[in-house]
């Protein structure tokens, strides 16, 4: 028995008659995208506290681990999540990633550094702080992302659901 792909599931002929094809395209796209920050949340957290076990402390670990963890994630979504908008210059578009996604990045470090300098619970366990981080930037990367970097040839047009 072959699986069927996602966007073709029993399950999802329902939904797709209320909603559209492209809409339910696009819902599995933010699928996608939330699962690559989920990995991404994980190689963050991970990296945050090997960080602080080196003793860089968690301001500049913070800075270290979302440095990889955005180019995990600009990987990810470039192979999965956008995968038929691929660009012929992956550099580029990777800076291109990590500069939209300052917008995100401003959400998320900002959550960060508010619930650990005035949550003491978070202080003491940053990565609380690295999971609201990451939910804080979210819808803002996704949008982002879709249009700005892996549009079609990277131009500012929405990329192709």
């Amino acid at each position: 028995m072959t699986a069927l792909p996602l966007s073709e599931h029993p399950a999802l002929t329902s939904l797709t008659q209320r909603l559209g094809p492209a809409r339910v395209a696009l819902l599995l796209q933010f699928f996608r995208f939330g699962m690559v920050g989920t990995i991404g949340f994980l190689v963050d957290a991970a990296l945050l506290l090997a960080a602080l076990a080196l003793g860089l402390g968690p301001w500049l670990g913070r800075v270290l681990s979302y440095l990889i963890a955005a180019t995990t994630t600009y990987m990810l979504n470039r192979a999965w999540t956008f995968r038929g908008t691929k660009s012929d210059q992956p550099v580029r578009q990777w800076a291109l990633f990590l500069l939209v996604n300052l917008v995100g990045f401003a959400c998320n470090y900002g959550t960060y550094a508010a619930l650990i300098t005035l949550v003491p619970f978070v202080a003491a366990n940053p990565v609380l702080g690295v999971a609201a981080g990451s939910v804080a930037g979210l819808a803002g990367n996704f949008v982002l992302s879709r249009r700005f970097v892996f549009g079609q040839g990277g131009g500012g047009r929405p990329s192709p659901s």
